[in-house]
């Protein structure tokens, strides 16, 4: 019962750390990447729909994003929607295709981009952090109904605490990679 407690717990724990990846994809290193325009949704008739749904997003070269729009109605819409996004970016538009330049980052903005990609380590941290809870929670309930000893819940927690200890200094591991590739010029 314990082991199952903790492969599930790893599992979770595995699943976090590759949404954190996801996460941290969306931020921008000055680097043009379709991925960067993942999160950004537009209204199409009434349904938020992805980007990619509404054009064919790519990039030409590694300093601009080019998005062709299927339907030309839709290219103001667009446009706005990548404003609104907290990216940064200032699209231009020719019929239906529009032209995302990636400005080159700024000293300034790469330390902001640095304070965001520690709210987003923080955050999957507090992910794995409860996962662990849980874990710990079960195991705990196990022994209350006595269906294993104080010695058994004992060595499970602390299991899990080892678990927990490897996915943290994954996480540690995936931030300071990613400082790395915002401060480099």
């Amino acid at each position: 019962m314990i082991n199952e407690i903790q492969q599930d717990a790893k599992s979770r724990m595995g699943k976090s750390i590759e949404a954190l990846k996801s996460q941290l994809n969306k931020i921008r290193t000055g680097r043009a990447h379709v991925s960067l325009l993942d999160n950004i949704t537009v209204e199409y008739y009434g349904v938020d729909s992805p980007l990619a749904q509404i054009g064919n997003v790519s990039t030409p070269d590694a300093r601009t994003i080019s998005i062709s729009v299927f339907d030309k109605s839709m290219v103001g819409l667009v446009e706005k929607a990548i404003l609104k996004s907290d990216l940064g970016l200032n699209p231009s538009s020719q019929g239906t295709l529009i032209r995302i330049p990636l400005p080159p980052l700024t000293e300034e903005r790469r330390r902001d981009l640095v304070k965001v990609v520690g709210g987003e380590i923080e955050a999957g941290k507090v992910a794995i952090r409860n996962i662990r809870r849980d874990a710990n929670s079960d195991i705990k309930s196990l022994n209350k109904d006595k269906d294993i000893s104080d010695d058994e819940a004992r060595n499970g927690e602390d299991g899990i605490q080892k678990i927990t200890d490897e996915f943290i200094k994954q996480a540690d591991e995936i931030a300071s990679a990613k400082e790395k590739e915002l401060m480099e010029i």
